[in-house]
């Protein structure tokens, strides 16, 4: 056994390129891979059993992880794992016994690998019971949904961001309760169909939105792709469901007169409130990247700021004089602490960057709404619309379309001239000139 581990890391190296008959009986657990919930510091294997022939149970093996552990990012660990596990599971499949000679199988003698061939598959009889073990494939080689949302959750803590896990993991929960209520005779994975996932997606529609649908089938998507990569399911039936059209809510921008007033009222009544707002609409970050500041990313001499974007991993900004003047003295604060918390700049406030941005949204919308008597349109993405707009107008004035949408794309960070564009169109940043006289000259002309 412990020769077939050692040979079997060599094996790894080369991929069979063959496919094997999966109509014979077999022996084995599916591989699995235990990735310690993503700690590095503890060791990450493919682990699998296999019957014992004296009791006729299976037994644990040793796990199989080669130099895997060496590897110091939960990216790199994960690929080559994947990659044991299907190795692994293609010589169970072609016959690897650990309580015999496998010899010619492990050194690559690959005679006993070529493809069989298969005998014709039997169509299902319409008197088979719904919901029974396909006769292509054996029970024994089946993972029930259960096993296989769990597998692909595991995957899935490696290598998504903690927000980005939380939400793809609630959606999966979501769509496993419907399935075990609504689709009680369904057992395996692969019953599981692109009909199937419609249904869902339809009734997810009807009951909340079609963005909240299109969310969950891009999560599902992602989920049967993993499957499918780790020969779970034949394919990635998902994928070919269309995406649903959807019409973005936009809050509304401030007029002039509204964004005075509101930040009178919040210079006198909630100031660390009103410092959070011009981080939005003077530094133009989004509200979510103004919740992950810690105090060391502000660096005041060199008038810069460091943060967790959108489009990429991190970036740096300018902070500009305006915001720079507003600033309290962060020199004797720990570099580690939240730059913003509901009390005080500078602390500790270990809650998920989400929550964090839903207080400061309800905190502002309480005073819009009370104070102003304004709606759900107004929030605090208002104050990056209106100050975006505002400095474009001015550029026009001084500059070419062109050169004032390139100076404007430094400073609010759009990835592309495309994407500047289209939020400006968004916001309706860009307006028409007053037009009137080609219609009164149209009117004379006739």
């Amino acid at each position: 056994m412990l020769k077939f581990i050692e040979n079997f890391t060599i094996e790894y190296e080369s991929e069979y390129k063959s496919e094997y008959d999966l109509s014979q009986k077999r022996n084995y657990s599916t591989p699995k891979i235990y990735s310690a919930s993503g700690d590095l510091t503890k060791r990450w294997y493919v682990y699998f059993s296999y019957r014992e022939p004296k009791s006729g149970k299976l037994k644990r093996l040793p796990p199989i992880y080669g130099k895997v552990n060496a590897l110091k990012t939960k990216e790199d660990r994960l690929a080559i794992l994947t990659a044991y596990r299907r190795v692994l599971l293609k010589l169970l499949k072609s016959g690897f016994n650990p309580f015999e000679d496998n010899s010619d199988l492990i050194k690559g003698k690959t005679d006993n690998l070529l493809p069989k061939k298969k005998e014709p598959q039997k169509p299902i009889e319409p008197t088979q019971v719904k919901g029974s073990p396909k006769e292509e494939q054996p029970e024994e080689e089946r993972m029930t949904i259960e096993d296989a949302l769990k597998f692909g959750l595991e995957l899935k803590q490696v290598t998504l961001s903690q927000t980005a896990y939380r939400s793809f993991k609630s959606h999966i929960k979501i769509f496993k309760d419907w399935l075990v209520k609504d689709k009680p005779d369904l057992k395996y994975i692969d019953e599981v169909n692109k009909k199937i996932v419609i249904t869902f997606l339809n009734k997810i529609v009807k009951e909340t939105s079609t963005r909240n649908r299109n969310n969950f089938r891009v999560d599902i998507s992602s989920l049967i792709q993993l499957l499918y990569d780790n020969e779970l399911v034949t394919s990635n039936f998902v994928k070919p469901i269309p995406v649903l059209k959807t019409t973005p809510k936009r809050n509304k921008k401030f007029t002039p007169k509204q964004d005075k007033e509101i930040l009178q009222y919040l210079e006198k009544e909630d100031p660390l409130l009103l410092l959070f707002i011009k981080f939005v609409s003077i530094n133009f970050l989004r509200p979510i990247e103004v919740c992950r500041l810690r105090v060391g990313d502000l660096n005041i001499e060199e008038k810069q700021l460091q943060f967790k974007a959108k489009n990429s991993p991190l970036k740096t900004k300018l902070i500009p004089k305006l915001l720079l003047d507003d600033l309290p003295d962060l020199s004797q604060l720990d570099p580690d602490l939240y730059l913003f918390t509901p009390q005080a700049i500078g602390g500790e406030w270990n809650i998920i960057p989400d929550n964090k941005r839903g207080y400061f949204s309800n905190r502002f919308k309480k005073v819009v709404k009370d104070k102003f008597g304004l709606g759900i349109d107004y929030g605090l993405y208002s104050y990056r619309h209106t100050y975006i707009t505002m400095i474009y107008r001015e550029l026009t004035k001084q500059y070419s379309e062109f050169e004032a949408k390139s100076r404007l794309m430094q400073i609010t960070g759009q990835s592309s001239m495309a994407a500047l564009e289209t939020y400006l169109r968004d916001i309706d940043a860009i307006l028409a000139e007053d037009y009137s006289n080609y219609i009164e000259q149209s009117k004379k002309d006739k």
